[in-house]
């Protein structure tokens, strides 16, 4: 069977990667565009993600059975629609779905609509009227802190939880000047009411009908340690039995996922592919403060260390609206990803680094290989053999382990012998100081 998976990230490798490992039957691998660590999987295509007539033309010349969609940008431009009118076979929710991540304040109305516990919010459509909201106190200040988010697609990136006044106004402006986020994710803005508790990321299968929920995730969006700095796609994420006792994910289920899901059928757009379900868990009770209409990163990594089932047989299963059918296999471990990255991310960075104590093969050394997964996120492969940077986010050092302090022991212990000149990391990954409340 030929596959083709879309991206070029670390989410990308972990698929390849597990689509490699877990399949029943032999796969013929393909990744437009790829990156170095990919490129040990599959055939990297040099193809853009935002090329669709390009990746229709090679799916159909090679004959591709199944295309895997990862980044959001692909499917909120429409990709998943125009493969399927054109008769291939395609993982990823339509275009229509694809509004839940591609504008907040639809899925805001949404959420609204569908009454699915979440921030209050309000809209604004210039920057004028953001401040006007914003002065107004609604939502908070000047006692508690208040949420500015871009409406659209911003890398992860769009969202400031802003402590003062002078905070949000700034935030206001620089979501606004084209510096942060592109001009057209902030033509409208969010202002929110910040929610108090712990974040928890909730990720499923689901073909239009039916669904499966996998193990629940916790990302570390700061860049900096004990929650500190700006907002990043993630530098780390954990997996494991403490995120989510069961009472709670039945009650994230029940008044949640499942209304979401229904909710998405009656509107016209049944969800078909993955979702990610960002929450909050307040003391009022789980709220949602995001969907993304694919797999998250670095979540992806931590979560499919975990399956033991045939990935390849899940998507398959998607396309033929026949989930309910399948079984669901994860080990009962926990893991971890420790995100590597370029000195400066998320603001301006260097690439072109050596990077140093990866072999060939993308492993930290012979004695981890078979601990560690190096998931690539922003390197290449020099003619010499060896890995430089290529991006924000570099590696994704990835570990499962009987307990997470086993499962985090296991990827520092890895990234000991990795380096190159101005990486950076959190050295914090899955502990939690319960002192702290986390706002988002």
């Amino acid at each position: 069977m030929k596959v083709l998976v879309v991206g070029s990230g670390g989410r990308e490798h972990a698929i390849v990667w597990a689509l490699k490992r877990t399949s029943a039957v032999p796969l013929e691998l393909y990744c437009a565009p790829g990156n170095g660590g990919i490129s040990q999987l599959a055939e990297c295509i040099p193809v853009s993600v935002a090329d669709h007539s390009l990746l229709m033309e090679f799916a159909r010349s090679r004959a591709i059975d199944l295309t895997i969609i990862g980044p959001e940008g692909p499917l909120a431009a429409g990709v998943v629609d125009e493969f399927e009118r054109g008769g291939l076979k395609i993982v990823g929710p339509s275009r229509a779905a694809s509004r839940l991540e591609a504008s907040k304040s639809f899925a805001k109305d949404f959420m609204r609509r569908n009454k699915i516990p979440t921030a209050n919010y309000e809209i604004a459509k210039s920057p004028a009227e953001a401040l006007t909201v914003l002065r107004s106190g609604k939502f908070g200040l000047p006692d508690s802190p208040i949420v500015v988010k871009a409406d659209g697609l911003a890398a992860g990136k769009g969202v400031v939880v802003a402590a003062s006044r002078a905070d949000a106004e700034r935030a206001v402006a620089e979501l606004t000047d084209g510096t942060v986020v592109a001009a057209e994710a902030s033509k409208q803005l969010l202002i929110e009411e910040a929610l108090q508790g712990r974040e928890v990321s909730i990720l499923l299968f689901a073909d239009g009908r039916d669904y499966a929920v996998m193990p629940p995730a916790r990302d570390h969006k700061r860049v900096g340690e004990n929650d500190t700095g700006p907002n990043t796609g993630g530098m780390g994420a954990i997996t494991d039995a403490t995120v989510l006792d069961k009472e709670t994910l039945d009650r994230v289920v029940r008044e949640i996922v499942e209304p979401t899901l229904a909710g998405a059928g009656n509107e016209g757009f049944p969800f078909r592919g993955v979702l990610f379900i960002g929450l909050m868990l307040t003391a009022n009770g789980p709220k949602v403060l995001e969907y993304n209409v694919r797999f998250g990163d670095p979540e992806t990594q931590a979560i499919l260390v975990r399956l033991r089932s045939d990935l390849f047989q899940v998507f398959q299963s998607i396309v033929s609206g026949d989930l309910r059918n399948f079984v669901f296999e994860w080990t009962d471990q926990s893991s971890a990803c420790v995100v590597l990255a370029s000195a400066g991310y998320p603001g301006h960075y260097k690439t072109g680094a050596a990077i140093k104590g990866v072999d060939s093969k993308g492993l930290p050394g012979v004695s981890t290989a078979g601990d560690v997964q190096v998931f690539h996120a922003g390197t290449v492969k020099a003619e010499a053999g060896h890995y430089v940077t290529a991006g924000g986010r570099v590696l994704g050092i990835t570990a499962e382990g009987a307990t997470l302090e086993q499962a985090r022991d296991r990827c520092y212990g890895a990234i000991e012998k990795i380096s190159w000149e101005g990486m950076q990391y959190r050295r914090d990954i899955g502990q939690f100081n319960e002192s702290l409340k986390a706002s988002n």
